[in-house]
Parts: C-alpha cells; sequence; structure tokens
C-alpha cells in the first residue's frame, strides 16, 4: 500500500513539473493572454464608403501603431458623428481630384481616402491643414510602421480632402468615425496573427 501511495506521489510530481517550463530567477511573468490573443479579422479589403458631409474642416492628420494594425486619423474638429463621410479604397496609381495630376506614392498598395469635409476655411478660402497636393503629410513620420509606408496629401477639391496612404500590401482595412475624426486602420496581415 505503501509502496503505491508513493508511485501516485512520484507520478503527480511528474506530471507537474514536465508542464512547467525553467524561468531564471527574477524573469517577469509571461501572460498567456498575451501570447494566445489574436487580432481582428474580416475586415476585407474591399472599398468602404459612408455617405455625409459637413462644412467643418480637417485641421489635422496624424498615425499611431498598435499591435494589430497601423492607423491614420483625419481631425474635423467640430463635426459630428452623423456629419463625416468618406470614401477608402485600393487604387492603382493615385490622381489628384479637380486636375487629374497623377501623385506618386510608395508602398506595395495605395489606399485612396477621401473625407467629406475640406481642408481649407469655406468662408475665406485659407487653409486649414497647410501641406501642398504631392507633399508628405506634415508632422507623419512612418519609422518602425509595419504596413504603413508613405503618406502623401493629394488636395481638397469641392469640400472633399483626398489622401494617398502607402502600405505594405494590399491588407484588410477598416473605417470607422467617432465625433470629429474619421479613423482608418490597416491591419499588419490577413491571418490576425500578431
Amino acid at each position: 500500500m505503501v509502496r503505491k501511495r508513493t508511485a501516485w506521489a512520484a507520478l503527480a510530481l511528474m506530471g507537474t513539473t514536465l508542464g512547467v517550463a525553467a524561468v531564471p530567477a527574477g524573469a517577469a511573468p509571461v501572460s498567456t493572454t498575451a501570447l494566445t490573443t489574436a487580432c481582428p479579422t474580416g475586415w476585407g479589403s474591399v472599398a468602404k464608403t459612408r455617405s455625409a458631409a459637413t462644412t467643418e474642416s480637417v485641421t489635422n492628420i496624424r498615425t499611431g501603431r498598435h499591435a494589430c494594425f497601423d492607423r491614420m486619423v483625419v481631425d474635423v474638429p467640430g463635426a459630428g458623428t452623423g456629419a463625416l463621410g468618406y470614401s477608402v479604397r485600393y487604387v492603382s496609381r493615385l490622381h489628384q481630384d479637380g486636375s487629374g495630376n497623377y501623385i506618386p506614392v510608395g508602398g506595395g498598395a495605395v489606399l485612396e481616402v477621401r473625407v467629406a469635409a475640406p481642408a481649407y476655411d469655406t468662408d475665406t478660402g485659407k487653409p486649414t491643414y497647410p501641406v501642398r497636393a504631392g507633399q508628405r503629410l506634415s508632422g507623419v513620420d512612418l519609422t518602425g510602421y509595419r504596413t504603413f509606408r508613405d503618406a502623401r496629401f493629394a488636395g481638397s477639391f469641392e469640400g472633399d480632402t483626398q489622401i494617398g496612404l502607402g502600405v505594405r500590401a494590399r491588407l484588410p482595412f477598416r473605417v470607422w468615425v467617432t465625433a470629429g475624426r474619421v479613423v482608418v486602420d490597416v491591419a499588419h496581415n490577413w491571418t490576425g496573427a500578431r
């Protein structure tokens, strides 16, 4: 009887030690949640649009890096959620509205981002986002981004602001609106793996 208890105790001890990896003393604990969490998938790469318009103006365009995607935010202060429209789609080449001029955008694929808000004051015509067509977005540095490669201002014509967003490849994206901003997220990959 004693031998059976000793054998069972030894097996139980082996079972618990076999499942545990050696961790150096003083190492920070590893979260298994962080290792198993997948990124959202199912966004797709087809064009996304929302009809609405505002007379409020674009004042800033900024970007950010996240664990699963790179983000671009177009700020339109004062525009309510229901007043912000957009059209975001992949294009083979970016052509400026009005003139039709070709604007080169670096990357393996180009997203044309149109926000239904002018980048100028509608009363005075003065620019509210003072970047010339074809130039890189003001204050945007894409160094170290996994997906974004280039971001160019294409202009503002007849109340729409047009941006060329160069990405690594044709990847899934989503577009959403919150009060005063249009947000474009482009996934790092198709699989949802981090």
